[in-house]
């Protein structure tokens, strides 16, 4: 008996393709408190980063890549280093989003 398996596609607009990215980027407890630290901490390499997480440093770059890729963060390379900080700019689209949905 064959299975037949049933595919939905979502009809999504760029901005709300865009919003679901950040929204799955944010749903890792260790990747909203890498964002509630560079929001305290602004301008802080990987290093300061991993001294405050339970966890280790390939496993903090791999979740500072993924927000990175959500902008939601940006990084400069500040000689051997990447400085990180948020992106105010879509930090401000993302809560003008959210707000609309609710």
């Amino acid at each position: 008996m064959e299975t037949k398996q049933l595919t939905r596609t979502y009809d999504l607009t760029q901005d709300e393709e865009r919003l679901m990215h950040m929204m799955k980027a944010l749903g890792h407890p260790a990747r909203l408190q890498i964002m509630r630290y560079l929001s305290e901490n602004p301008q802080c390499i990987t290093g300061d980063i991993v001294d405050v997480l339970p966890l280790a440093q390939a496993t903090v770059s791999q979740h500072l890549k993924v927000l990175r890729d959500a902008g939601l963060i940006c990084g400069t390379i500040d000689g051997p280093a990447v400085c990180y900080c948020v992106d105010c700019g879509n930090i401000a689209w993302f809560k003008e989003q959210v707000g609309r949905l609710f």
